[in-house]
C-alpha cells in the first residue's frame, strides 16, 4: 500500500498539485519499499490517458526541474529512476517521474517546492531527527506517515507542523466539514481563513447586526380576565395592526 499510494501521490498531475509528495524520508530499515517504488514509476507511462503521467505546464517549468536534478546529482545525489530524458519528447513539454536519493540534509530537493514529478528521498536513524527535517521546511500544508503501528502513527502526527496530516494516506485532503489549509506560521498559509468549510463561509458571509429597542407593549384584559395580547397590537390612533415582525437569525 505505501509504494503504491507513494507514487501516485508523488507523480499525479505530473507532481504539480500543492498536495504531491515531493520528499520521503525513510526511517531506519524499510526493507524493499524503496525498490517497489522505483519499479512503480519506471512503469508509469507519459500521455493523457487515466493512469498516465501528463504533461508539464509551462517549458519554464521542465528547465526548473531538470535544473534541480541536475544540481542534486552533481552534489552528489543518486539517480534511481531519472525522467529527464522525457524532457526531449515532443509535441509537448514533459518530464518522466524521477526519483533522487539525497545524500545532505540542506539539499535544496528537501527544502523548494519543485512542483514536478520529482521525488526526493533521504535515509535517516531516528523519528526524532525525521521530525527535525520535516519541521524545519518553511512549508507547512501536509505531511504523512506510513506505518502499522498505531502508536507510531499518533507520536509523528503530534509533533508534524503542517495542517493536514495523513496516516497511510498519500494525499491527506480532509472531508467535509473539515477545511482545506495549511499551517499558521508557515509558508503554506495566508491570510486568516481556510479556503473551504467554515473558514470559507465566515469568509464569504456578510454579517449584519440589528440593535432595537421598543416600548412596553399594551397588555389588556379580555372580558374573561385572560390575557388578550398574545399578538401584539399597536394601536395606531384609527385602527389597531398586527405586530408581525420575525427576529429570527439569518445570513
Amino acid at each position: 500500500m505505501a509504494a503504491r499510494d507513494i507514487v501516485a501521490s508523488a507523480y499525479g498531475c505530473a507532481g504539480q498539485r500543492c498536495m504531491a509528495a515531493s520528499v520521503l524520508l525513510l526511517v531506519g530499515d524499510t526493507g524493499d519499499l524503496l525498490e517497489r517504488i522505483c519499479n512503480k514509476a519506471t512503469a508509469l507511462e507519459l500521455g493523457v490517458q487515466p493512469g498516465q503521467v501528463g504533461a508539464i505546464l509551462t517549458p519554464e517549468s521542465r528547465d526548473r526541474m531538470k535544473g534541480y536534478v541536475d544540481r542534486a546529482e552533481a552534489a552528489g545525489a543518486k539517480l534511481l529512476v531519472d525522467g529527464r530524458p522525457s524532457a526531449a519528447r515532443t509535441p509537448g513539454t514533459w518530464f518522466g517521474p524521477t526519483v533522487v536519493v539525497l545524500e545532505d540534509k540542506a539539499n535544496e530537493c528537501l527544502h523548494d517546492e519543485i512542483f514536478g514529478p520529482v521525488l526526493s528521498v533521504l535515509r535517516v536513524s531516528s523519528w526524532e531527527e525525521a521530525i527535525e527535517i520535516e519541521n524545519g521546511n518553511p512549508y507547512g500544508n501536509a505531511a504523512c506517515i506510513y506505518t502499522s503501528n498505531g502508536a507510531n502513527a499518533e507520536w509523528f502526527t503530534e509533533r508534524f507542523r503542517a495542517g493536514m496530516l495523513g496516516v497511510n494516506i498519500g494525499v491527506p485532503v480532509p472531508r467535509e466539514p473539515f477545511s482545506f489549509g495549511g499551517m499558521y506560521g508557515t509558508a503554506s498559509k495566508y491570510g486568516d481563513m481556510d479556503i473551504t468549510a467554515d473558514g470559507a463561509l465566515e469568509f464569504f458571509t456578510d454579517r449584519q447586526k440589528i440593535t432595537a429597542k421598543f416600548g412596553a407593549p399594551r397588555r389588556a384584559l379580555d372580558a374573561a380576565g385572560e390575557l388578550a395580547a398574545k399578538r401584539r397590537r399597536i394601536d395606531n390612533g384609527h385602527n389597531a395592526t398586527v405586530d408581525e415582525a420575525n427576529f429570527v437569525g439569518k445570513m
